[in-house]
């Protein structure tokens, strides 16, 4: 493959100012094989820094096969020596590269929820270094994207390089909103949802945590959430993809959950532990270049005129005491195309059909950031 300048403009930005490295920190880069070109450019790009690279690479298909005949002792040894290897490490760069969203799909539920619950401390160990998570891009991305592999490999790249510089002051008023706001209401086709986010930290993302970026979240008080939540975005979960799902919430727990597809997966899912069935996330898509829906959550919560509503896991940044194995970016789109919607802080619109409307979130409408 020849080599592309972009790649490495990628890697020193990913370096310099998605994690931040500085000189003598021990940086992991965990990524499927099929991103060989990047992560070659990321052990360069570390080593010309005077960090050290600590490369662990890794295949869908090889996962499958490992985890089709996973015993408890085995679990408990992964355990141990991600434990052990996750205690020098400074920074992580994690690289997605899938080609399908059902490789694993024949692996039986219960040993991917036994391995999600026993990796659930090493994810929250993770999520305390400085990271970046991102997807290169596959054959198998652009058929999902429906593009052909060059345009989506280009598509990839350039939504990649955003001015995310602008994107963090733009967010700036938003914050200062979220933070000061004690009642959310949101509102579309098959949805009407209230809750509280009162006393919540608002956590911009331009650039820091993913790649593509372009949201802002925090979480609600955990048992204020009350009503129906109709998402409009396909998503994937345990080897399938759900379109549909509809969740029902009182005083913050999912009472009944709906989807066009696989009832009783989808009832495994929110039963994976209490945690599952009540939301640790509440964010925001502002990214002006992602504007349709790519079949991968990374792209598709950063959608401009987007929410995602989280069940599951809470980030340590936004913290509302809610802990799961799952943390699942269900997607609801609210520009005019997907059927619209509004959002309100404390009875105020704020948003409507996908664009701010009050005069100091302007900054955030695409036109802006691009």
């Amino acid at each position: 493959m020849l080599k592309d300048p972009r790649i490495t403009q990628l890697a020193e930005s990913l370096i310099t100012y998605s994690v931040a490295m500085k000189p003598g920190e021990h940086v992991l880069i965990s990524a499927s094989i099929k991103a060989k070109p990047l992560v070659l450019a990321l052990v360069k790009t570390i080593r010309s820094h005077q960090g050290n690279p600590v490369v662990e690479l890794r295949d869908d298909e090889i996962d499958r096969e490992v985890m089709m005949d996973l015993s408890d002792k085995q679990l408990d040894r992964q355990y141990r020596w991600l434990d052990t290897k996750l205690d020098d490490i400074d920074c992580i760069v994690h690289i997605r590269a899938s080609e399908s969203d059902y490789t694993s799909e024949d692996v039986p539920q219960a040993l991917k929820m036994k391995s999600m619950i026993k990796m659930n401390p090493l994810t929250r160990k993770r999520l305390q270094k400085k990271w970046v998570l991102l997807n290169y891009p596959t054959e198998g991305g652009a058929h999902k994207a429906k593009m052909s592999y060059e345009r989506y490999f280009d598509f990839i790249i350039d939504v990649s390089k955003v001015d995310y510089s602008r994107m963090n002051d733009a967010f700036i008023p938003l914050k200062e909103l979220m933070e000061r706001t004690d009642r959310v209401r949101i509102v579309g086709p098959g949805t009407d949802v209230h809750f509280s986010i009162k006393g919540m930290t608002a956590i911009p993302c331009a650039g820091n945590f993913n790649i593509p970026d372009g949201e802002i979240f925090t979480a609600p008080v955990r048992d204020s959430v009350n009503g129906v939540i109709t998402y409009n975005t396909p998503s994937p979960q345990r080897g399938s993809v759900f379109t549909h799902v509809s969740l029902t919430f009182k005083n913050g727990r999912i009472i009944q959950h709906t989807a066009d597809q696989e009832p009783e997966l989808l009832a495994d899912i929110f039963n994976t532990d209490e945690g599952a069935r009540y939301v640790g996330e509440f964010a925001i898509g502002v990214n002006p270049l992602i504007t349709q829906p790519m079949g991968d959550i990374l792209f598709d919560e950063k959608i401009a005129g987007s929410i995602h509503f989280t069940p599951g896991r809470c980030y340590e940044d936004a913290p509302n005491g809610n802990d799961s194995a799952i943390h699942w970016d269900l997607v609801l789109i609210q520009t005019p195309e997907f059927g619209g919607g509004e959002i309100y802080f404390d009875d105020v619109l704020i948003r409507k059909d996908g664009r701010f409307v009050l005069e100091e979130l302007q900054g955030l409408n695409p036109e802006n950031l691009k």
